[in-house]
């Protein structure tokens, strides 16, 4: 008659199982990500979560894959206040020179005389408004202008620099073409070497002007797993793998809340160099938050407290939706990691 195994010989099968089954579940974060599949607009495209620096979460919607570009919009004005924190850092730039101390082409221009901290802030006091398809410097007149530079030339002032924040796309395409003239390079080869080498960013692609200059507000086309790269980078004051990618000094000068936008936008309390922030509170603890920002719900999201990054992908242009939702995705993540 066989022997029968003893029971404590047999529990180690069960613990195994049970643990088998318990990796097998999705995690809570993952879960999150799961309900989007179901979302009814059709065009999320992707979701990666980061905490302390390792891929938790990620799902791709629509037909997105790991692989896909997707151009994030204005979220790559943000990108282009790396880059001048790159050019600062190699002694190219200085906040306080004027644009025309850097680009000579607009010297006696209005925006010629404007510093570059009320660029990166948009408080450049220049009449751009994109809200407003009448304004002098709208981004739609910017894009169809057959001489971006005589463009930028032209448009006036209309309030003192530094006073007021209006957001507009001109301001940061000013920020890229200083940060070209500045460093020698063009936009987007001073990236590469600067920014998108050192984190192991292979593949983008990036719209240009008429002139053939990249546009420094956005049109950027990224993997979302190399937007959370960049935001994993901003995220340990501008280290990635070890290695010094930006000055921590420009990080934290990038995300310090130099100008109050609450009134003005509902899904940000403060502004800095290109970079948003917003406290939310969850199950009432608050959680300050930094961000990139792009047109129908792109987003970088940067969460110190959770040692966390959240990059989100969304074609939903023109469409308020598109924020309502990634900011809806971002407060779930965040209940569901509380809740971890």
């Amino acid at each position: 008659m066989p022997r029968l195994a003893s029971p404590l010989l047999l529990l180690p099968l069960f613990v195994s199982c049970a643990a088998l089954a318990q990796a097998d579940a999705p995690s809570p974060l993952s879960t999150v990500l799961q309900t989007y599949d179901s979302d009814p607009h059709g065009d999320l495209r992707a979701v990666v979560v980061l905490r302390d620096g390792a891929l938790v979460a990620e799902r791709y919607y629509n037909g997105e894959t790991a692989d896909t570009l997707h151009d994030i919009r204005s979220a790559g004005k943000s990108i282009t206040a790396l880059l001048a924190g790159a050019a600062v850092a190699r002694g190219q730039l200085q906040t306080t020179g004027t644009v025309g101390q850097y680009w000579p082409e607009v010297a006696n221009s209005p925006a010629g005389k404007v510093v570059l901290d009320d660029v990166l802030t948009m408080r450049s006091g220049l009449a751009a408004f994109d809200e407003d398809e009448n304004s002098p410097g709208n981004e739609d007149k910017l894009d169809e202008a057959p001489d971006p530079s005589d463009f930028v030339r032209g448009v006036p002032s209309n309030v003192t620099p530094g006073t007021v924040y209006r957001y507009n796309s001109l301001t940061a395409y000013i920020a890229g073409r200083v940060v070209e003239q500045a460093s020698g390079a063009d936009l987007e080869t001073f990236a590469s070497k600067t920014l998108f080498a050192p984190l192991g960013i292979t593949r983008w692609s990036w719209g240009r002007d008429v002139a053939g200059h990249p546009k420094g507000q956005g049109n950027l086309s990224l993997r979302a797993r190399d937007t959370a790269k960049i935001g994993q980078m901003v995220l340990d004051e501008g280290v990635f793998d070890g290695r010094r990618v930006i000055e921590a000094s420009w990080i934290k000068a990038a995300l310090a809340p130099r100008v109050a936008t609450g009134k003005a936008d509902r899904y940000a309390d403060h502004y800095g160099y290109f970079w948003y922030a917003k406290t939310q509170e969850i199950s009432g603890e608050k959680i300050p938050v930094f961000f990139a920002s792009g047109n129908g719900g792109n987003k970088i999201y940067v969460i110190p407290a959770r040692h966390m990054v959240v990059s989100i992908a969304s074609s939903a242009y023109g469409k308020g939706y598109g924020q309502r939702r990634s900011e809806e995705i971002l407060k779930a993540l965040l209940q569901a990691e509380k809740a971890r």
